[in-house]
C-alpha cells in the first residue's frame, strides 16, 4: 500500500466494520478478519485484504465434500453465472470459498455494504444444497442414528422431506 488508496480503503473498512458493530480482528495492516452470522450456514468466515490496487474478499463457505465432487463443483460454477463481486472456489483441499476483487477505488461503505451482502447470501444461500450434494450419506447416516436412539433431529430438519422419504436429495 504505497499511495493514499491503500490506507483510505482500510479506513474505509475499519470504519464500516465498526459502524455495523461486527467484530474484526486486523492481524496485519490492511488484513481484516470477522465472521458474519448467517441462518443456514450459522457464521461465514471472512477475510478482506487491502492490495496495492485491489481489495480482495475471501470467505470460507465449507470443506471437502465427501462424495459426489463433480456434481457439486459443477452446480457451484453453474452458480458463479449469476453472481455478484464474488465467485466459488476451491483450494488444493478441494475446500470451497467464495473469492473476489475489487478495485480499491470503489471501496466504499455502500460497496462493502453491496459486497459482504452478496457473501454472506452466496454462502448461507448455498449451504444446504452444497450439503445435499457432497455429504448425503453422511446426513443419512447422522439421521438414521439420531432416530434409532430417540435423539433430537431439529439440526436436520432442512433434509427431512428427502430422508424421510427414502430418497436422494433433488438439488436443481
Amino acid at each position: 500500500m504505497t499511495d493514499s488508496v491503500g490506507p483510505a480503503a482500510s479506513a474505509t473498512i475499519r470504519d464500516y466494520l465498526t459502524a455495523n458493530d461486527i467484530d474484526f480482528e486486523e492481524t496485519t495492516d490492511g488484513v481484516f478478519s470477522f465472521e458474519l452470522p448467517g441462518e443456514k450456514k450459522l457464521q461465514t468466515a471472512v477475510r478482506l485484504d487491502v492490495g496495492r490496487h485491489a481489495l480482495g474478499v475471501h470467505a470460507f463457505v465449507c470443506r471437502r465434500p465427501d462424495e459426489n465432487h463433480e456434481r457439486v463443483y459443477r452446480w457451484l460454477l453453474e452458480r458463479n453465472l449469476r453472481m455478484y463481486a464474488v465467485s466459488f472456489a476451491v483450494d488444493r483441499l478441494g475446500d470451497i470459498y467464495l473469492d473476489g476483487r475489487l478495485p480499491l477505488g470503489v471501496v466504499t461503505s455502500e460497496e462493502l455494504d453491496r459486497l459482504l451482502g452478496s457473501v454472506l447470501s452466496y454462502a448461507d444461500d448455498s449451504f444446504n444444497a452444497i450439503l445435499e450434494l457432497g455429504f448425503a450419506a453422511s446426513i443419512r447416516k447422522e439421521w438414521e442414528w439420531r432416530k434409532l436412539r430417540g435423539e433430537p433431529t431439529h439440526n436436520l430438519e432442512a433434509f427431512r422431506g428427502w430422508l424421510e422419504a427414502g430418497e436422494e436429495p433433488a438439488v436443481d
